[in-house]
């Protein structure tokens, strides 16, 4: 097995940087949030103001990486019945899409799935932490290296 140890970091860069590798996204305001579960109240579906600035810096991150797009999981506890709970899941994973969109992430980016009380977080006892929205990023970036 042959292994070539390149020491030319300008060479490097350029080759990171022909292949696709993108500087900018490694700045400080490009990390993507931490946060990725947002809690509701019982039979609610509006954010408060600080889930409200953190979907914000998601916004800001997708407009960053136009190649990443999210899917929105709406999450129901298990109160009521299985079609509202659907409807009410269904609301808050649009709420989330909205601000992201409002924010200026193209509708075309923002893929959801809305799961009433069929996957709770917790047991299905524990009823605040099953009421969610929760974000997951999709990229083909790993496809592209495979």
């Amino acid at each position: 097995m042959t292994v070539l140890v390149l020491d030319n970091p300008e060479l490097i860069a350029k080759a990171a940087i022909a292949a696709g590798f993108n500087p900018a996204a490694f700045e400080a305001g490009s990390k993507r949030p931490h946060r990725m579960k947002f809690h509701y109240g019982f039979n609610k579906h509006s954010l408060d103001t600080d889930d409200i600035a953190f979907l914000e810096q998601h916004a800001a991150y997708l407009r960053q990486h136009p190649s990443v797009s999210v899917r929105i999981h709406g999450h129901s506890d298990n109160f009521g019945t299985a079609d509202y709970n659907a409807f009410l899941s269904r609301l808050r994973a649009n709420a989330v899409a909205r601000i992201l969109m409002q924010e200026g992430v193209a509708e075309s980016r923002i893929l959801m799935a809305h799961w009433g009380a069929s996957r709770p977080l917790a047991t299905p006892e524990d009823h605040a932490a099953n009421r969610r929205v929760e974000l997951e990023y999709l990229t083909l970036d790993v496809a592209r290296a495979l």
